[in-house]
């Protein structure tokens, strides 16, 4: 959303390498934003009581105080800009200390300008987003409360998807796969794109499984309701196409068969709301 002095938004650049500040703000200001820099947490909270702005992008790892530690101290402010972390370190710690702060988005470094001055453009026009709340932190067990939005969903692949960044390409494309699949129709379906309402989601790592549980807000459903749905027609893969066909329907329907031929368990419990799928790693 632009700012109110009218111009394309005001951003607030905080990263202790000199030359990734005066670079990124030689090309925001180009493009039309009022650019401010910081050369640590300390400087940036200085700015910030100095005048407001709509957009901060953030480094992670800065001397004195770094980009946790200044997200922890604008939590509870009242008037905050929204957040990009822009960082090289993806480990899972940092990652989720980062989303637990509620930081709009995670970007991994370099971006390429053209690409930074539309992600800024983007963030700046998206309406507000209900926060991803983060229940649990630990690498081995993660639980998260995600807002019923495409926007949250997609936001939290690229969360989970440095989850399992160690693990075989096969193993990380099937499992991504069907975390993207479930999480859409719990989103989707359950809780019917209503920002009120929340997902819960559970990663579960263990030494030879990953596991995930994914519980959304809705009534469930019911199988024989599916007939649009490949997996309602074991003996003919396609004729849920035609049922999709006369119900005006777009092209579709494999999602949940291609989930069971990609993880080894897929497990609903009985009103068909929670789902658990685990993926071996022997």
């Amino acid at each position: 959303m632009p700012s109110p002095t009218g111009n394309a938004g005001r951003v607030l650049v905080v990263d202790d390498d000199r030359t990734t500040r005066l670079v990124n703000r030689s090309v925001l200001a180009k493009a039309g934003f009022t650019v401010g820099v910081a050369k640590d947490g300390a400087e940036a909270i200085a700015r910030l009581r100095a005048r407001r702005y709509d957009l901060m992008l953030l480094d992670v790892w800065m001397p004195g105080m770094g980009g946790l530690d200044l997200l922890e101290r604008l939590k509870q402010a009242e008037h905050k800009p929204k957040i990009v972390v822009l960082t090289s370190d993806e480990t899972p710690g940092t990652l989720l200390k980062a989303i637990q702060q509620q930081a709009h988005r995670l970007v991994h470094k370099p971006v390429e300008p053209l690409a930074l001055v539309a992600l800024v453009r983007e963030i700046l026009r998206a309406a507000p987003e209900q926060p991803i709340e983060v229940l649990s932190a630990r690498p081995e067990w993660v639980e998260l409360s995600v807002p019923c939005t495409r926007e949250a969903a997609e936001r939290l692949q690229m969360v989970i998807a440095q989850l399992d960044a160690d693990l075989p390409e096969d193993v990380r494309e099937s499992v991504a796969y069907a975390f993207r699949e479930l999480l859409l129709n719990a989103v989707e379906w359950g809780g019917r794109l209503d920002p009120t309402r929340t997902v819960r989601i559970s990663y579960i790592r263990g030494r030879r499984m990953v596991l995930y549980r994914i519980a959304d807000p809705g009534s469930g459903f019911k199988l024989e309701d599916l007939d649009h749905a490949a997996i309602s027609h074991p003996d003919d893969p396609i004729e849920h196409m035609n049922v999709r066909d006369k119900k005006g329907m777009r092209p579709g329907g494999f999602g949940i068969l291609m989930v069971q031929a990609k993880v080894d368990d897929l497990i609903y419990n009985e009103k068909r709301n929670e789902v658990v799928f685990v993926k071996y790693l022997d």
